[in-house]
């Protein structure tokens, strides 16, 4: 894979800058607590080996760019765990996120040989890579980022396009589109119910 590149952008993404019919997504936070981990950095790719870094002070999340992204039923938003970053997204910046793939659930619906989804493992598995999760536990409210935070957050969203064509061709294979179409649909749902409080809850059991 060619070398790529990374683009960071302070508070929103410039005016004019296109991804073509489907981005990947991904954001780092304070931390997995969605009611109290504010949001520090989006990170999106059209998946040409680019990768643009939005960050955000905690001051101003006006972002209209970004938000029209994010909402523009044009473009497919592909993320990796979608349940937690548009749960982020929609607290700060106030918008549902729509349309979306994720690649966690596709993989939980069709890996069924193996109990490891995680980005490291899809990515290796299905795109020969080895990501480096060194800096997954570092401050994202740092005023400047440092060149190895900047390349771990770009990580995130460099492979999802090739890991998705190869997860969509294993859809087709176990005739499981539908229930994966079905899921993506509920993520909003599911987002808006862990920003009610009820994430650790299983609304669905006895």
């Amino acid at each position: 894979m060619a070398k790529s590149s990374i683009v960071l952008h302070k508070d929103d993404l410039p005016a004019g800058l296109s991804f073509g019919p489907s981005v990947a997504v991904d954001t780092e936070t304070l931390g997995l607590n969605v009611n109290r981990d504010r949001l520090c950095l989006v990170q999106l790719s059209s998946g040409d080996g680019t990768a643009h870094l939005v960050q955000f002070d905690g001051r101003d999340y006006s972002a209209p760019n970004l938000k029209a992204l994010l909402t523009d039923k044009a473009v497919l938003k592909i993320f990796h765990f979608a349940r937690f970053d548009i749960a982020v997204l929609e607290k700060y910046l106030g918008v549902v996120t729509a349309p979306i793939y994720c690649t966690k659930i596709v993989s939980k619906l069709v890996r069924t040989y193996t109990d490891r989804h995680g980005l490291k493992d899809l990515v290796a598995e299905l795109a020969g890579i080895e990501l480096s999760k060194q800096q997954q536990s570092s401050d994202w409210a740092a005023g400047e980022l440092s060149q190895q935070q900047l390349a771990y957050a770009a990580s995130d969203v460099l492979h999802l396009h090739a890991v998705k064509a190869k997860l969509d061709a294993m859809l087709a294979r176990d005739g499981r589109q539908a229930y994966a179409d079905a899921a993506f649909g509920f993520l909003p749902t599911r987002a808006k119910l862990d920003l009610a409080g009820f994430g650790e809850d299983d609304i669905f059991s006895h």
